[in-house]
Formats: structure tokens, sequence, C-alpha cells
């Protein structure tokens, strides 16, 4: 065999295995890009359906809303009528 025809094979070679590992290379980051973004949906995931079990009770909003008023009203008239009173005390 002619030493160039031998030279040009060995660079082909090289060449092919340079070639077989860099796609294996790749492949290897993009099968752990994959397994890392399917573990961070499911991490969404789970983070959806905890949020809409949080906001499944929000009709109950209103209603505690209008309790919440008729307290803080309810405390008002008592603050005032002893402020009244005390003041009338103190006098």
């Amino acid at each position: 065999m002619d030493p160039q025809v031998e030279t040009l094979w060995q660079i082909a070679n090289i060449l092919g295995i340079v070639v077989v590992v860099a796609v294996a290379a790749l492949l290897t980051i993009l099968v752990i890009l994959v397994h890392r973004i399917r573990v961070r949906v499911a991490a969404i995931k789970a983070t959806l359906i905890a949020t809409q079990a949080n906001t499944a009770d929000t009709a109950l909003i209103t209603a505690t809303a209008g309790g919440v008023e008729l307290v803080l009203a309810e405390g008002l008239e008592h603050h005032l009528f002893l402020g009244r009173v005390l003041d009338k005390v103190r006098s």
C-alpha cells in the first residue's frame, strides 16, 4: 500500500473516531437535559396540584369576608361605647 494512501486512511479513521466521540458526548448531554426537564416538569405539576388544592375553597372567601366585616363593625361599636363610658368615668 502506498504510504500516502495509508496516511489518508489513518486520518479518516481518526476523524471517524472524533465524530463518534462527539456524537456520544452530545447524546449524553441530551439525555441528561431531558431527564432534568422531566424532573422539573414533575415538580411543577406537583406545585400546580398543591395550588389547586389551596384554591379549591375560594368560594368561601366572600362569605368569610362578610363575617369579618360584621365582627369588625361589632368591635367598632364596642370600642365607641367603651370610649364614651370610660370618658365619663374618668371625668
